[in-house]
């Protein structure tokens, strides 16, 4: 089954999940709204009909989505520990991952295995995707909306609230809270629906949005006096070192949000940040307020995602990436301008 961007039938993928009995659920490192969303909203479904199901991710889930961890429903991957559950699972179904490897250590262990697997997700993938199954929709704002557009098909009873709450979150932060140009009458018609569930769709807001560390906010504060400016400020990017890193004791999950400030900035259509990783890597993202797409530079990078959000890793250090990566960032967007008249 590949659905790549072609009409989904959620009636065969219905029959492809039902038909499975012990079914573990999945999506990329450094779990997101949409992908922790997605896979909660499923978990709760597939347990009340009676499915052995189980959430294993292959990282930690970030403090501001802890709140979806009913029960503690959202596992960490531990050899020890899943090993033996993981290699009899009749299915493996992975959300909103973008490429396979972005599973890590999962991926091996899927493979290894001979577990079928099936992708949801709403970002583009090429044709040696590796998936059993692969469902994709890149028209979707959310891979929550595509859940959501599944369980029409699945279920004969009406959503419960704890399902509404995994797809409120994934449809909330891919949309930016519904601000982004992906937002469609589909994600405003789940949101209703969320609400009428009894969703308490103010305290999901302030957990994932007002609840800052003391050490996000010294990092972001660097962030944002490093912010150079290109284009007449319609470029702007700004550098997140391993140093402001330690400095701080931050991980990964304080820096979420960074680009998306950047773009925020009056004049600014590109938004680029940094990230020393190591010293022979760096992680970009892009965001663009819609003017030039991202995806395209990203892509030229090894990376790719959506048209106005993506990144990528580059395998080398921060002193011999910097330049390149400005100055070819600058290149594509001049060029994209240059085609725009």
């Amino acid at each position: 089954m590949n659905y790549n961007n072609t009409y989904i039938d959620w009636g065969k993928v219905d029959e492809i999940i039902s038909s499975a009995n012990k079914i573990f659920l999945t999506t990329h490192e450094n779990p997101d709204g949409d992908g922790l969303g997605s896979e909660v909203a499923l978990y709760h479904h597939l347990n009340e009909v009676g499915k052995e199901v189980k959430i294993i991710n292959c990282s930690p889930t970030p403090d501001m989505y802890d709140f979806l961890n009913t029960n503690s429903c959202i596992e960490t991957y531990d050899e020890n520990k899943h090993s033996e559950w993981v290699k009899n699972s009749d299915l493996a179904i992975v959300f909103d991952v973008g490429d396979f490897e972005r599973t890590r250590s999962l991926k091996d262990v899927i493979y290894s295995n001979n577990i079928p697997v099936m992708n949801i997700d709403h970002h583009p993938h090429p044709d040696n995707h590796g998936f059993s199954y692969n469902i994709v929709d890149i028209k979707s704002a959310a891979t929550g909306c595509m859940v959501r557009s599944y369980l029409k098909e699945a279920r004969d009873k009406p959503l419960t609230k704890e399902i509404c709450e995994g797809i409120y979150v994934a449809v909330m932060t891919d949309t930016g809270c519904f601000r982004h140009s992906n937002t469609d009458t589909y994600c405003h018609s789940i949101a209703i629906e969320c609400l009428d569930k009894g969703v308490n769709t103010n305290f999901i807001y302030q957990k994932i949005y007002e609840n800052s560390s003391k050490t996000r906010v010294s990092v972001l504060g660097e962030m944002i006096s490093n912010i150079g400016y290109d284009l007449d400020g319609k470029f702007a990017w700004s550098i997140v070192t391993d140093n402001m890193m330690n400095k701080y004791h931050a991980t990964k999950n304080d820096l979420d949000g960074f680009a998306d400030f950047i773009r925020s900035i009056r004049g600014v259509e590109v938004a680029l940040i940094i990230y020393e990783v190591d010293l022979n890597s760096c992680r970009i993202n892009f965001r663009s307020k819609g003017t030039f797409t991202v995806n395209n530079i990203a892509k030229s990078f090894g990376g790719g995602g959506h048209a106005f959000a993506s990144g990528a890793v580059i395998n080398k250090s921060l002193d011999e990436a910097k330049e390149m990566i400005i100055n070819t960032t600058k290149n594509m967007i001049l060029e994209q301008r240059k085609n725009y008249k």
